[in-house]
């Protein structure tokens, strides 16, 4: 018992330790203007109007932040803004929510019967992956938080705790609509596999149930026709240009889309997914691979690079069930890798190779030199105005009912409809966000409404007359 305490007190200082790394990590890119408005200031400025008892109403989506994916879970977040808004709470939930799931990791390897050294070298596994310190470091994702509750969902199912178990799906369904698809197969696994026949059936059912509340109830009526045209058709418009043409080819014409499937680019992901963890593996414990399938599909199918990468948010939901197929196999022997040394030395070479702590380095430094005059230009945006900006700039000032990015997609902007301009023509984007940028300065310079209040090392300041 002594020794189990001993172990559980390891697992939750490595929590602790964890967390404060990621926090430090996100915060630090944030501070140095690296965070972005898609979609850190699009979750921000919905999380601090609901925290204001306004409606969320994305000015930079067009639509209520639960047109975007019906994620719930932004309204209980809000209580934190309460206390004191500020972006840095969401980095502090993304943080603990990526770390905490060491815990019922730990918990399901002791209750697979793993030794404690076995355990606690998978949930240092866990940590190590390099998508959890990756993710982190890409603004914040409200499906961070439904990692830990797939794993808690698991651990409840194997500890016949129902009402954990409910908990944790409706928790996991309200960060995303989409991981509702998800939960439905991890209840088709438990189903199955696992003869948890009531966790699975409930799982299965709730899973789906939401997916089409989410989907045909609340996504349309919040967001309009903005946010029921699928914004991320694009991504599979070589299977057509609508869902039932789409439909069409993938059950008649298999042809258009396995060339897609069985590419190059998408073997390079699966290894880029299973090499941090495939000492663990073993083809006996592979079923609980079952609840990857609507996010591999989803993933494999697209023609998007992000979603076939260990850099966003996209993968996510796979990791639950890595870690499973990782326990199983340890549990009945198998594996290439046993011991808790080797473990962690495998993990830390999979970290060292693939997390992007170098942006510290090199990519996060590129707009020091305009570092200060851009945080004093934010400074002197003095009340809740409406602003226009540029998309790194946008995560500090999103705290307002209106505030939007410039983009050369849609150039001709009416600059009356803000208060406030903030411009970097120094750093931007992309070439052409920096034409467009020295074009607006330009422009506003000889506006007879604004007025130049702030100019220094290229970043300007410009702000509506009285």
């Amino acid at each position: 018992m002594l020794k189990k305490m001993g172990s559980l007190s390891t697992i939750w200082l490595m929590i602790g330790v964890s967390s404060l790394i990621l926090f430090i990590c996100s915060s630090v890119r944030h501070f140095l203007f690296q965070s972005t408005a898609l979609d850190l200031a699009i979750f921000d400025q919905a999380v601090y109007l609901i925290s204001q008892g306004e409606k969320p109403i994305s000015s930079f989506l067009g639509f209520h932040i639960l047109g975007d994916h019906a994620a719930l879970v932004f309204y209980p977040l809000a209580l934190l803004y309460k206390i004191y808004p500020s972006v840095y709470w969401l980095f502090a939930v993304q943080a603990v929510a990526l770390t905490i799931g060491a815990l019922p990791i730990w918990h399901l390897s002791r209750q697979a019967g793993l030794k404690d050294s076995q355990a606690v070298a998978i949930a240092t596994a866990y940590l190590l992956y390099p998508l959890v310190f990756n993710i982190n470091l890409f603004d914040f994702h409200p499906e961070v938080i439904a990692v830990p509750a797939l794993f808690m969902a698991i651990l409840a199912a194997r500890k016949l705790q129902i009402w954990w178990f409910c908990l944790s799906i409706l928790l996991a369904c309200g960060c995303k609509a989409v991981l509702s698809l998800t939960v439905a197969a991890m209840g088709i696994w438990l189903l199955v596999f696992e003869k948890r026949r009531l966790y699975g059936a409930i799982a299965i059912m709730s899973g789906i149930a939401w997916f089409m509340f989410a989907t045909k109830g609340i996504i349309p009526f919040f967001g309009g026709i903005a946010a029921s045209v699928d914004r991320h058709i694009y991504r599979y418009s070589y299977l057509g240009h609508s869902f039932p043409e789409m439909t069409r080819n993938l059950v008649f014409h298999p042809q258009v889309f396995l060339g897609k499937l069985f590419s190059s680019g998408n073997l390079e992901y699966l290894i880029l997914l299973v090499i941090p963890v495939i000492w663990g593996f073993s083809l006996t414990a592979m079923t609980p691979l079952i609840g990857t399938i609507p996010t591999l599909a989803i993933n494999l199918l697209a023609d998007y690079h992000p979603q076939k990468d260990l850099i966003h948010q996209y993968s996510l939901p796979i990791l639950p069930f890595l870690f499973l197929v990782v326990i199983n196999s340890l549990a009945t022997g198998r594996g290439w890798l046993r011991h808790k040394r080797a473990i962690v030395l495998w993990s830390l070479i999979a970290f060292l190779a693939l997390a992007k702590y170098g942006h510290f380095l090199g990519k996060y430094l590129s707009s020091l030199d305009t570092w200060q005059a851009t945080t004093e230009a934010v400074s002197q945006v003095k009340t809740q105005g409406s602003v226009l900006t540029l998309d790194e700039i946008a995560p500090h000032l999103s705290e307002r009912k209106f505030i939007n990015i410039m983009s050369p997609e849609s150039p001709d902007i009416d600059f009356t409809n803000f208060d406030y301009i903030v411009l970097n023509t120094r750093h931007t984007f992309s070439r052409e966000h920096k034409k467009l940028a020295i074009n607006y300065v330009n422009q506003l310079k000889n506006h007879p409404k604004f007025h130049l209040t702030f100019e220094r090392n290229d970043v300007y300041l410009f702000q509506k007359n009285q």
